[in-house]
């Protein structure tokens, strides 16, 4: 009986043995029938979660470039990688080891980390059999795991089972490995190639910069690229960000920099950890927000080995920067710097080009160019106007003797003898007929040439035509009184200005603080001495963005933006130029320092709005000025300046209309002396630097969240918020200010019709 028992074991192990190869033998075979890795890591885990009986399956590939195990995880109707550390997890310890493993409860193991179940949807694990896949000549290239045992616990003989199923895989697995990972590199160069193809095909700059900077980032898998080309003018790497009106350059000294000590010395720069090498400067993250992990920086160099400028790639997804993704941009810089260099010079020529049309366009003169056979090449816009010409197609391309006859003949004999002679000649005050209009003009004819081989060529001849007549006369006297502007509309129909009319226009007002005491301290002179200095840096700054001075008022400025002609972006301007004065104001407030001498401290006011604008006055004194509600906030708003310790507040008219991006913070809305509604106002603080206002950006944020709560009545939590950002910046004492009307309205509480307004009681 006990040979019968005996007998019957052994013919049980030796099926369960030819089942078992049998199934291992299926494993190889069922592998072998797959052409990609995604169908055979889905049939492998298939097998693996029947074979032992588990409620799924998972496995993980090693991936030498980054060191990190991946797994692929079908979501719809895509694949998606799951990728973590080679040396973290269960997973991780496995392939380091190489050895298999058990884990009865997964939470309480040291190796376990939950974050994977959490990046596989929400998995709980709950048991764990692990096994690395090792190869016949016993290299681990991955890790196979089973979870969640669906009978009883894992056991040795599942662990045993599962690691001579990835023994009997792995084959399979490496070899479709290395035929993806050639797939990968053939697409590569097919991208790489499509890409180049692409750039090359462009010949302007600013395209194919913004091509190669977005085509580096695709290639490499990073977050941000930027491609810097050499000016040799002023030796600055710039670039360009984004395309067409809305383009902006950057520049920077081609030596500084880790762009510019790759350029400097030709040899790539690969930083793994961008805030532990000392030639990065982490300034740049903090101005922008962005955070900097990695950076790749190449050289690009044309075909004569010459230094052209470089490509820089930031925080590559996945890990660090390889030597492979250093070869490629080098490979694809290399490649595309010839149609960069034929880009920058076709660029250069293009301005040029550009700037030659424009200032013909800009000129007053006209100016007409005569090619060697007669013909009129090139008429600008005051030469079509002068002539009565409608367009260029009505002259270009005609013989100028269709146009200079009969009364303008003596101009046809000046060309031809300036061609004869090579000399120019010129005439002044002289008369010529357009459409039976005479006017009084100076003319000079040059000859046009070129030097070809150390030859002097002859191209033909330009004329120079300056209109004298009564109207410019008169213009040029008018100019001496008021503003060529107004003077221009004058002449063009000027009755309009002078019986006024309604324009919308951003005024903008500026005062001296304390300039009564700076007065008795000055005397006389000192006092005149200072208006003047101030005075001219003032103006400067209004008139440097396009503003009209309308008058002095003793210390005041008042001045305008769009009067006489609206033009777009008259808040921008009239905003950059308040900016502008303050910053102008702190420079000379050093010098005068520097001399002994008190510094000046002022206000500005800006409003948008309506105006009224026209000659107001008597017969013996006009004075072209604007008046109304408009104007009077505007002035309104420089007074407030004191009360609210700022040096720029705009109304909520101009906040509305800004185009620009300013630091800006919303700081009440107050009801003005005379009216009933109230206005938002807001303080302007671009002038500012981190001494003057630390800590801006947090601040500005908290003073919003207090004037928040301090609208809806909430003192407690609103004085706790104006108090941290007071902790943030001492100086900023409009946060002091608001802590002290929390204080008087929690003793007493404002009616229940208060909407947050503050009444003005002063001018």
């Amino acid at each position: 009986m006990d040979n019968q028992k005996k007998q019957n074991i052994d013919n049980s192990e030796i099926k369960g043995d030819a089942k078992r190869a049998e199934m291992l033998l299926n494993v190889a075979q069922t592998m072998a029938a797959f052409d990609t890795l995604d169908e055979m890591l889905e049939a492998l885990v298939e097998i693996i979660s029947k074979e032992v009986i588990a409620d799924r399956g998972t496995i993980y590939l090693y991936d030498s470039e980054t060191d990190e195990l991946y797994s692929r995880v079908a979501t719809g109707n895509y694949q998606r990688e799951i990728r973590l550390s080679a040396k973290s997890g269960v997973a991780g310890h496995v392939f380091n080891s190489g050895k298999g493993t058990i884990v009865h409860d997964a939470y309480s193991d040291k190796h376990f980390d939950r974050s994977v179940d959490e990046k596989f949807g929400g998995f709980v694990t709950k048991s764990l059999l692990s096994a690395p896949i090792r190869t016949n000549k016993g290299e681990v290239i991955g890790v196979a795991q089973a979870l969640n045992k669906l009978k009883g616990d894992f056991t040795e003989g599942d662990l045993e089972l599962l690691e001579a199923m990835t023994t009997q895989a792995s084959v399979a697995l490496q070899t479709i490995q290395f035929i993806e990972k050639i797939k990968k590199t053939r697409e590569q160069e097919m991208e790489f190639f499509d890409v180049v193809s692409d750039v090359i095909s462009e010949i302007d700059l600013g395209t194919i910069l913004n091509k190669v900077m977005s085509q580096a980032r695709k290639m490499l898998n990073a977050d941000r690229s930027t491609l810097f080309l050499n000016d040799e003018k002023t030796d600055e790497l710039f670039s360009q960000v984004g395309e067409g009106l809305g383009a902006t350059q950057i520049r920077l000294p081609n030596n500084m920099g880790i762009a510019g000590a790759v350029f400097t010395s030709g040899k790539s720069v690969n930083i793994p950890h961008a805030y532990a090498d000392l030639r990065f400067n982490p300034a740049f993250d903090k101005k922008t927000g962005f955070f900097t992990r990695s950076i790749l920086c190449v050289p690009v160099i044309n075909k004569k080995g010459k230094t052209i400028g470089v490509t820089q790639v930031l925080n590559k997804k996945g890990g660090a920067f390889t030597d492979e993704d250093e070869f490629r941009l080098r490979a694809f810089t290399g490649q595309i710097s010839i149609a960069l260099e034929n880009a920058k010079l076709f660029n250069d020529v293009q301005k040029m080009k550009n700037y030659s049309e424009g200032m013909l366009e800009s000129m007053s003169n006209g100016v007409i160019t005569i090619n060697e056979y007669g013909k009129i090449i090139t008429c600008n816009a005051a030469g079509q106007k002068i002539m009565h010409i409608n367009s260029e197609q009505d002259i270009i391309e005609r013989n100028a003797e269709d146009f200079f006859t009969d009364p303008n003949s003596w101009v046809l004999d000046k060309i031809k003898r300036v061609e004869e002679t090579q000399e120019s000649e010129v005439t002044m005050d002289a008369v010529i007929e357009f459409g039976g209009e005479k006017k009084s003009v100076n003319i000079t004819v040059l000859p046009l040439t070129i030097v070809e081989q150390k030859k002097q060529q002859k191209l033909g001849s330009m004329i120079m035509i300056e209109d004298i007549s009564n109207e410019k006369r008169m213009k040029t006297t008018m100019a001496r009184y008021m503003n060529p502007e107004i003077a221009d509309q004058l002449l063009g129909g000027g009755e309009d200005i002078l019986g006024g009319k309604d324009i919308v226009a951003t005024c903008l007002f500026s005062d001296i603080r304390g300039f009564t005491s700076l007065t008795e301290e000055l005397g006389a002179q000192g006092t005149v001495s200072l208006l003047n200095e101030y005075f001219t840096i003032m103006v400067e700054c209004i008139q440097k963005e396009g503003g009209m001075l309308d008058k002095f008022i003793g210390d005041a400025i008042m001045a305008a933006f769009g009067v006489p002609i609206a033009r777009e972006g008259d808040e921008d301007r009239g905003m950059r130029a308040a900016i502008s004065m303050i910053k102008e104001l702190n420079v000379w407030n050093k010098e005068r320092i520097a001399h002994g001498k008190k510094p000046v401290d002022m206000g500005i006011g800006i409003n948008t709005d309506t105006v009224v604008t026209g000659n107001i006055g008597s017969p013996k004194r006009m004075d072209y000025t604007m008046i109304g509600d408009g104007v009077n906030l505007a002035s309104r708003l420089e007074s407030a300046c004191k009360q609210y310790y700022s040096r720029i507040l705009i109304s909520e008219n101009t906040y509305r209309k800004l185009v620009g991006t300013y630091r800006i913070r919303e700081i009440d809305k107050v009801i003005v002396k005379g009216k009933t509604e109230p206005v938002s106002i807001y303080e302007v603080l671009d002038y500012h630097t981190d001494e003057t206002f630390p800590n801006l950006r947090d601040v500005t944020r908290l003073f919003k969240d207090g004037l928040e709560q301090y609208r809806n009545k909430k003192w407690d939590s609103a004085g706790k918020t104006f108090h941290e950002a007071l902790r943030l910046n001492p100086k900023d004492k409009l946060a002091q200010m608001y802590i002290d009307r929390c204080a008087h309205f929690k003793a007493s509480p404002p009616g229940d019709d208060w909407n947050g307004e503050w009444v003005m009681t002063s001018k």
